[in-house]
Parts: structure tokens; sequence; C-alpha cells
């Protein structure tokens, strides 16, 4: 008879057993899952601003840990995007900034030179020429900046089409460089050409690389003046064509290299008078440049070598035989 009674409750004992480790094991679970949901109410806020939050919960629960491990990524993300958002909007107030002063100091000198010419009827044949040739220079200043403004902004929202085709990119470079030839003479320029007198074909767009070229060398005209040296290499491998445009002015500093490409991204002495820039030239030759299928890198010592380098894919391109 105790046999029997030990046999009876042996099976209730387990199953005693069984149902209040559930009951601990559904215990823990709800606490998890309200801790998972105050943290998630609690990020959630208006007013929080999400970093680098985790939900940290100690479990055995496999479904648990899946949802725990999406929800961190999803944390993860989303302290990202608020990253993201924040350096956006410090950029656009820079780019506000720098957008009025670029616009407001040709348009003083506009509204300057109007005033003057209204209140001065003295003024001879020549001085009124003088003063409209700086009005004329100023206006045309001011719409090259509207231009590239509107430029970038078709090209960072995809509506600036790009036609490729077959360029001989050796024969642009030399057309682009010897647009700047009596400028550079005139400077004092060591000039460093190093070109292959045979065409070099890459897939591009002749107007968009030209572009491109032209943004590359009168910035290190500008800000390369001080090593009075230019150069203008361009190599061709089996896959890679590589164009670089190289000065020996003040160069980059390396905390400021990763930067360079930014919209609206202006080192801090540029804003003076020799240094004027309005931030978007090499914005807009990044977006280019990639447009293009290439790509561009800056190397920089300061003082001693600055190299922008652009790189394509090669062509296989050969032109036909009766072509001029």
């Amino acid at each position: 008879m105790e046999d029997l009674w030990w046999v009876l409750l042996l099976p209730i004992l387990v199953l005693l057993g069984l149902y209040i480790g559930e009951k601990l094991r559904v215990r823990k679970l709800r606490r998890d899952l309200s801790y998972i949901n105050g943290k998630l109410a609690e990020l959630a806020a208006p007013d929080r601003v999400i970093g680098r939050e985790r939900l940290l919960v100690v479990t055995g629960e496999s479904e648990l840990r899946e949802l725990l491990i999406g929800l961190n990524l999803l944390l993860e993300r989303a302290a990202q995007s608020a990253s993201d958002y924040v350096r956006t909007e410090q950029a656009m107030r820079r780019m506000l900034a720098n957008v009025s002063h670029d616009l407001k100091t040709p348009l003083t000198v506009v509204m300057g030179y109007a005033e003057v010419l209204d209140r001065s009827p003295h003024f001879t044949d020549e001085e009124r020429r003088v003063m409209l040739n700086q009005i004329y220079r100023k206006t045309v200043e001011v719409h090259e900046r509207i231009n590239a403004f509107f430029d970038l902004s078709k090209l960072e929202s995809g509506d600036y089409d790009l036609s490729l085709s077959p360029v001989d990119a050796a024969e642009l470079c030399r057309q682009r460089i010897l647009g700047y030839f009596d400028l550079l003479a005139d400077r004092g320029f060591e000039v460093d050409i190093r070109l292959p007198e045979q065409p070099v074909w890459i897939y591009a767009n002749a107007e968009a690389l030209d572009r491109i070229l032209d943004n590359l060398l009168s910035n290190a005209i500008r800000y390369g003046a001080d090593g009075g040296y230019l150069g203008l290499h361009l190599n061709r491998s089996e896959t890679v064509v590589t164009i670089d445009v190289i000065d020996r002015g003040r160069g980059i500093p390396s905390s400021e290299q990763l930067r360079v490409f930014e919209r609206m991204y202006t080192l801090e002495d540029s804003r003076n008078r020799g240094f004027q820039g309005s931030g978007l030239g090499l914005a807009i030759v990044k977006r280019l440049t990639e447009r293009l299928g290439g790509t561009v890198s800056l190397t920089s010592e300061p003082g001693a070598r600055t190299a922008f380098s652009l790189a394509f894919p090669a062509s296989t391109y050969s032109p036909p035989a009766n072509a001029r």
C-alpha cells in the first residue's frame, strides 16, 4: 500500500515541479516583456534623443532573444538616422550662412556701384564704363553661384541627365589646361603636364568631365598659388585611367581631408578675400565623377604636395579606321 502511495505521489510532485517552473518562467517572461515595453515607451518619448541605446535582457527564450536582436538593430539604425539628421541640419545651417555670404557680397558691390552711378552724373564715359564693367563681373559671379546651387541640387536629386560616350581623356585634359595657359604664365607657375600623345578612351560625358577638370584646376591655381606649381598627369593601366591634378600650395590638413567633398564645406580661412569660394566645387566634382562611374580621392601634405586623383574604368573603345 505504501509503495502504491509513492507511485501516485511521484507523478504529482513532478507535475507540481513542472507547474512551478512554468509559472516562474512565465513570470520572468512577463517581467522581461514589461521591461522591453517600458524601455521602448521611454525611447519613443517626443523629447527623447536616441543615443546608443540597447535592450539588455538575459533570457533563455530563443524567440525573445531573436526579438531583442531585431529591436537592437532597429535602435542602432534609429540612432544612426538621428545622428545623420543632426549632421544634415548643421550642414544646412552652414549652407544657408555660406549662400548668404556668397550672394550678399557681390550683390552689395553691384548695389554700391549702381548707387554711385545714379548719384554722380558728372562721371566721364570712361569712369562709367569701368563701373559698369565691375557691375557686369559681379552679376556674372552671382549667376555662376546660382547655377552651381541649381546643378548640385539636380545632381543630388538624380535629375541631371548625362549621356555617356567614348571620350579621349588625354585630349580633353590637353584642351582644358590650354585654357589656363595665359593665367599660369602671368602668375609664374611651373607647369608639369604629363599626358600621352595617343588617345586614352573612357566612357564619360565630355561636358561633365570638362567641368570636373575645370573645378580641380581652378582650385589648384587658387589655393596652391603659394607653391607656384601645377601638375596634370594622366596614366592608364589595363583597367583604370587616372587623372591627377597636383599643386604644392598650403595643402589641406589631415583633419579636414574627409570633409572637403561635403556640400558647402570650405576651409576656415577660405572665406577671406583671398580665398573666397562657394564650397560647391568639390561637391559637384564628387557627384559628377560618381555619375560617370569613377571615383575621386585626395592626398595632401600641407606645403609639399596636394593631389586630387580621378579614377575611371578604362575603355576598350577603338575609333573606326576612317574616323578623323
